[in-house]
């Protein structure tokens, strides 16, 4: 596969960009791999080239239902940070912070990773003292952060309304290696280095069975036929609860829908990302112009990718009141997610009940920070039989008690 250069782009300008070859392959399933991932979200194709360029397997599938990053990757708005309290959390997501920052060199493919720093507003006396502990915690980890004041916080983003009365600013936790990435382009640029290894990327062909023998997978059956394998990967977000159940065990998980949403395009006015978890919402400027902004999920369980109306409009109704300036500004769409939660707000990587089958999902809201992080891990667990970045997302912490309790630094989307 050619790789894209200054010198590709000119060339092919010059011949009407004619010679253009396909940036992944559309293969037929082969009867037997080593390894087959279900799905072909950001989670599954880093897991999949990170097993081969890592431990060298290739002979791998990624089998996705619909189309490659048509699920959560391509639904969330690209918040990437590495500020969690606890040590796990904490190393797991600055393993993918420092990643995406060459991930584009790694891939030979523009994901625009844009280091443009996060912060975390803290609106009450409880969040101040919650982003100080925080802050000091993130200095034994090794993160670079810190505890701003509000006239810095002001100096940083010059819309912001700091003196709010119900909402005023007091602080914020400050993470200036943080940003965002394109989060198309990320799934796009892992699937390209993917193919370009060997790894097969097949596209609707929906997995309808898990097949075992003995105790261990066998393989699994799929709307294009059954397929023999070794290991068996499942990455399938909030569908991770259906996927167990045909293995024949179950998880501590609930899928709800978490919805965003972005303005009509207008002049840069924002540089940095905002997020305020008080009032459930977050926001930062996209490349072209519309302002990205997220809020809760629902409170009930379901599927949807629509989300529901009163969670944008109290979303939207409380950042006004942070930022003025955008109140008068249209809506241009409105999607939803299906993220998994757990009780503990921390993510499952972890073998299964059913030998060689081993699960990646639970990541809730945060799913896209950790793409380049959860793939290095979970590869590594799928292809040794153990991680130190997976160690302490075992499923058995939930038997043990043994929780991971990230509910204030990732209970609300982001």
């Amino acid at each position: 596969m050619r790789r894209y250069s200054v010198f590709a782009v000119a060339r092919e300008a010059a011949r009407y960009h004619t010679g253009w070859e396909r940036a992944w392959a559309s293969p037929e399933p082969k009867k037997r791999y080593d390894v087959i991932i279900i799905g072909a979200g950001g989670h599954g194709l880093a897991t999949a080239y990170y097993l081969g360029k890592n431990f060298g397997i290739t002979n791998v599938a990624v089998l996705e239902k619909g189309w490659l990053g048509g699920g959560n990757t391509g639904r969330n708005t690209t918040i990437i940070r590495s500020n969690y309290l606890q040590d796990p959390s904490a190393a797991i997501y600055e393993k993918a912070r420092s990643l995406y920052e060459t991930l584009s060199q790694d891939l030979n493919y523009n994901v625009m990773f844009s280091p443009r720093g996060v912060m975390m507003l803290a609106q009450t006396e409880h969040e101040r003292r919650g982003y100080e502990r925080t802050a000091h915690a993130n200095a034994l980890q090794g993160v670079e952060t810190s505890f701003i004041s509000p006239d810095r916080v002001k100096q940083l983003v010059p819309i912001i309304n700091i003196s709010g009365p119900r909402y005023p600013v007091l602080g914020a936790l400050w993470q200036p290696r943080g940003g965002t990435a394109r989060h198309d382009a990320v799934a796009w640029g892992y699937a390209r280095a993917c193919s370009a290894m060997g790894i097969d990327v097949i596209q609707q062909c929906e997995v309808t069975g898990i097949r075992q023998k003995g105790g261990k997978v066998a393989g699994v059956t799929t709307s294009r036929g059954d397929i023999a394998c070794d290991k068996l990967g499942i990455v399938v977000a909030g569908h991770s609860g259906v996927l167990a159940q045909m293995a024949g065990f179950r998880l501590p998980i609930e899928s709800v829908a978490l919805q965003a949403l972005v303005s009509e395009p207008i002049k840069p006015c924002i540089d940095v990302v905002v997020m305020a978890n008080t009032v459930h919402g977050y926001m930062s400027q996209s490349d072209k112009g519309e302002l990205v902004i997220g809020g809760g999920a629902d409170g009930y369980n379901n599927y949807t990718q629509r989300g529901s109306f009163h969670h944008v409009e109290e979303t939207v109704r409380a950042l006004i009141e942070t930022f003025p300036i955008i109140s008068r500004l249209k809506m241009l769409r409105q999607w939803g997610g299906i993220v998994d939660m757990t009780g503990d707000r921390s993510p499952i990587l972890s073998k299964t009940p059913l030998e060689n089958c081993f699960i990646n999902c639970g990541w809730g809201t945060g799913g896209f920070k950790a793409i380049p992080g959860s793939g290095w891990g979970f590869a590594e667990l799928m292809a040794r039989g153990a991680s130190p970045l997976t160690e302490a997302f075992g499923l058995d912490r939930f038997r043990e008690g043994r929780f991971i309790d990230e509910s204030v630094a990732a209970g609300v989307a982001h």
